[in-house]
C-alpha cells in the first residue's frame, strides 16, 4: 500500500467529529469487567457484548473506527455476519490490538516493557486479510520516585517504532500508544515532564525506523496529576498543559491524536477533549479512542438483562459517541 493510501486511512480515522471506540480488552481484562457486574466470562457473552457495541444504530455518525481483539476480529453476529463486514457497511474502519501485553523490564524494578514483536509480520499479514486497516500497540510508563528510567523509555519507544514500521510495510496504519499512567502521587508538573520526554523519545525512534508520520496516529494520555496526589486539576489546566506538551514534542505532519480516557470519569474525559479543541486551532486533529469511557454505562445496563436491555445499552453507547464526537469539534455542552 502507498503512503497516500495509508495517509487517507489515517485521515479517515480522525475525520471531523468522529473518533475510535476501543473494544480490544484481552480475555483476562474483560473477565474483570464482566465480574464487576456479575456477567459470566464465556465466549458467547464476549461475542454478544461486542455485537451489542458494533451494531449500535447510527454508531458510524460519530465513530470512525474500532480497535478489536484477536478473538473479536474472527467473530460474527448471531446471524452469522462477520463483525468486520458489519463495520464496513456502517463506515467504521476495523482495527486490531497486536501487542502481547507488558512484562517486567529485566534489571529495572517496577518498570514494564511491551512484548509481541516476534512473529508480528506474519500476524499483521493475517489481520490485513481479515479486514483490519489499522493496528494498535500500547506501551506503559509508570511514574515513581526513580521512574521512568531512560532505559524503560528507550525500550518502549524502540518497540513502538518497530511495530509501526512493520504495520506500514503491511498496509496498516499504526496507532502508537505510549500511555503514561495516572497511578501515583505525582503532581501535574511531573506528569508534564514525563509525557514530554516520552513523546520526544517516541518520535525520535519513529524517525530512525523510517516510519511515515503522515500515515500514523498517536494515541496519547492526558497530562493530569497522579490519582493519589490529592491534587485536583481544573479542566482548563489539563487542557492547556496537555496541548503545550504535545506542541513541544509532536510533529505537525501527524494527521491526528486520539486520547485514551486512562481511568478518568466518562464526562471528565469528554470535558478535557472538548476544552482542548476549544483552545484550537491545533496542528493536528484531536479526537478520542475511549474504552471504558464509552462502554461502562452500557455494560452496567446490559448486565441487568442480557436479552432485554440490548436496546437501552446501545442508546447509552450512541449517547457517549455523540458527546465525544461533539467534544472532538469543541462543541460539547455538559448535560445537553
Amino acid at each position: 500500500m502507498s503512503i497516500e493510501q495509508l495517509a487517507d486511512t489515517a485521515r479517515a480515522m480522525v475525520a471531523p467529529g468522529k473518533g475510535i471506540i476501543a473494544i480490544d480488552e484481552s480475555t483476562a481484562t474483560i473477565a474483570k469487567r464482566f465480574e464487576s457486574v456479575g456477567i459470566p466470562n464465556n465466549e458467547e457473552n464476549r461475542r454478544a457484548y461486542r455485537e451489542l457495541l458494533l451494531t449500535t444504530p447510527k454508531l458510524g455518525e460519530y465513530i470512525s473506527g474500532a480497535i478489536l481483539y484477536d478473538e473479536t476480529i474472527r467473530q460474527t453476529t448471531k446471524a452469522g455476519v462477520p463483525f468486520t463486514k458489519v463495520m464496513a457497511e456502517n463506515g467504521i474502519i476495523p482495527g486490531i490490538k497486536v501487542d502481547k501485553g507488558t512484562q517486567a523490564l529485566a534489571g529495572f524494578a517496577g518498570e514494564l516493557v511491551t512484548e509481541g514483536l516476534d512473529g508480528l509480520r506474519a500476524r499483521l499479514e493475517e489481520y490485513y486479510k481479515l479486514g483490519a486497516r489499522f493496528a494498535k500497540w500500547r506501551a506503559v510508563i509508570n511514574i515513581g520516585d526513580d521512574t521512568p528510567s531512560g532505559t524503560c523509555i528507550e525500550a518502549n519507544s524502540h518497540a513502538l517504532a518497530r511495530f509501526a514500521a512493520l504495520c506500514q510495510e503491511q498496509g496498516l496504519v499504526p496507532m502508537v500508544e505510549p500511555e503514561v499512567l495516572m497511578d501515583g502521587d505525582h503532581d501535574i508538573e511531573t506528569s508534564y515532564e514525563v509525557h514530554e520526554v516520552v513523546l520526544r523519545s517516541l518520535f525520535d525512534a519513529l524517525f530512525n525506523q523510517n516510519v511515515m508520520l503522515e500515515g500514523t496516529i498517536l494515541k496519547a494520555s492526558m497530562v493530569v496529576p497522579g490519582k493519589d496526589s490529592g491534587e485536583e486539576a481544573a479542566v482548563e489546566e489539563v487542557a492547556e498543559s496537555t496541548l503545550m506538551c504535545l506542541k513541544s514534542s509532536v510533529p505537525a505532519i501527524l494527521p491526528g491524536i486520539v486520547f485514551l480516557s486512562g481511568g478518568q470519569g466518562d464526562e471528565q474525559a469528554t470535558a478535557h477533549l472538548d476544552a482542548m479543541n476549544r483552545l484550537g486551532p491545533n496542528p493536528w486533529t484531536l479526537s478520542f479512542s475511549y474504552g471504558r469511557a464509552m462502554q461502562s454505562a452500557a455494560l452496567r445496563l446490559w448486565s441487568q438483562d442480557l436479552a432485554g436491555n440490548v436496546g437501552k445499552a446501545q442508546q447509552t453507547v450512541y449517547a457517549r459517541a455523540r458527546a465525544n464526537g461533539l467534544a472532538a469539534l469543541g462543541k460539547w455542552n455538559e448535560g445537553a
